[in-house]
């Protein structure tokens, strides 16, 4: 008797929503079980926060220029094996912190996160540019939730087991599980045998592409590609400061390190109710979930600051922050997707993404300089009103943006 596979690992073999938010829950799951485990390890080697911002900063440099150069690979390769060399990226990273247990533990570090950074930016570039391909965008408040949705287990689990391996075997345990995801990750996509459309395919032409710095000008004179950047960056670096920060923060108050493997699990619960968070969206549109959700951030990251020397009540806060925040993921890249021309998908795409290089570069390195002369408490207090300053730019966005359309979608600018 043939047994049917059940719906949703039928569509999750066929390209489309279903494969996309596997392959991101993939790709989280290999980023999840070390998140918490990296700076506790620097912590550790190095003995100061300050120091600790200092190599995250080194070893997100490498990112900025390698998102540039994403767009020239596409065009003279494909897209798969594009997103195959950002998997292959990830998995060297992990034999990298592997090999940070040894003497020259801060150089081995620095290159891991150098090849971190490089491939989570070369596999957002591509998953974006899939997406817009397969997903109409009045889908996309539909489709982005279902993204966040499929990765809960990842971001849940992740940070609480990687530290839980960690203390009961070994770093080398933690590392070796990301490993593993990254394989299963590279394995998934080849099976789904993704093809780049024939609206990509290189065909020589007499028009030179236009450079980096052509494009970023191109991309700055559009307001809503310029706000959906500013937007995208904002929950970047706020989940970079929460990542980096909130374990050195409860190993330095006495919670433990187990404590913040638990919390940063607890911070992504949230995630479990993306289908609510994307019912909301096509109710009350963007951007009203967008004011919300930097608001409450904004209000519980600053009481964090406030409230520093009671950790119980301000890892409390810190959680709820990061409930707004998971409101924000959400929304995801909608934003863009919805402002983005057709034409321009790939040269835009490339420039956007910067958003997490950008983070990467203004977090650790802004941190680093301040905690030459403040305490932590100044992390939690700069966050928040950088939060409240961009729940006050979201009251600029357009209302019908993510709102379900009962005759016809969205429009967005462009064709």
């Amino acid at each position: 008797m043939a047994v049917r596979q059940p719906v949703w690992l039928r569509r999750a073999a066929v390209p489309g929503a279903e494969a996309f938010a596997l392959l991101f829950a993939l790709e989280s799951l290999t980023r999840a079980v070390l998140t918490a485990l990296l700076p506790l390890e620097a912590f550790r080697i190095l003995g100061t926060a300050q120091a600790v911002s200092t190599l995250f900063f080194l070893g997100s440099i490498s990112g900025l220029c390698g998102s540039f150069l994403v767009p020239w690979l596409v065009r003279h390769s494909s897209r798969r094996l594009v997103y195959s060399l950002g998997v292959l990226l990830l998995i060297s990273a992990t034999a990298a912190f592997a090999l940070g247990t040894t003497e020259d533990a801060p150089v081995w570090l620095v290159a891991g996160l150098a090849c971190r950074v490089l491939g989570v930016v070369t596999l957002t570039i591509c998953l974006n540019l899939y997406i817009m391909d397969v997903i109409a965008k009045h889908d996309l408040s539909r489709s982005e939730p279902m993204r966040m949705f499929y990765s809960a287990a990842a971001w849940i689990g992740g940070p609480t087991l990687g530290i839980w391996l960690a203390q009961a075997a070994s770093p080398l345990a933690s590392y070796l599980l990301s490993f593993l995801a990254g394989a299963a990750l590279l394995a998934f996509f080849w099976y789904l045998r993704l093809v780049d459309p024939p609206s990509i395919a290189v065909v020589p032409g007499r028009r030179r592409a236009p450079g980096p710095l052509a494009n970023i000008g191109r991309y700055a004179a559009q307001p809503r590609l310029a706000t959906a950047w500013i937007v995208a960056l904002g929950r970047y670096s706020w989940w970079a400061m929460f990542y980096i920060y909130m374990p050195i923060y409860a190993v330095k108050s006495g919670l433990g390190e187990a404590t913040a493997g638990l919390l940063i699990s607890l911070a992504n619960l949230g995630i479990l109710a993306a289908p609510l968070w994307g019912r909301a969206i096509r109710r009350l549109g963007c951007r009203a979930m967008l004011v919300f959700g930097f608001g409450l951030s904004a209000l519980a990251t600053t009481g964090t600051a406030l409230l520093y020397d009671l950790p119980e009540l301000a890892a409390g806060l810190l959680v709820l922050a990061a409930l707004g925040m998971i409101v924000i993921d959400s929304v995801g890249n909608t934003l863009f997707f919805t402002a983005v021309r057709r034409r321009e998908r790939a040269q835009m795409t490339a420039v956007y993404a910067t958003y997490r290089d950008a983070g990467d570069l203004v977090t650790p390195g802004s941190f680093s300089l301040l905690l030459r002369f403040f305490e932590l408490p100044v992390v939690f207090f700069c966050s928040g009103v950088a939060m409240l300053a961009l729940a006050l730019l979201c009251r600029r966005v357009n209302p019908r943006i993510g709102v379900a359309a009962r005759t016809a979608p969205v429009a967005a600018t462009g064709e």
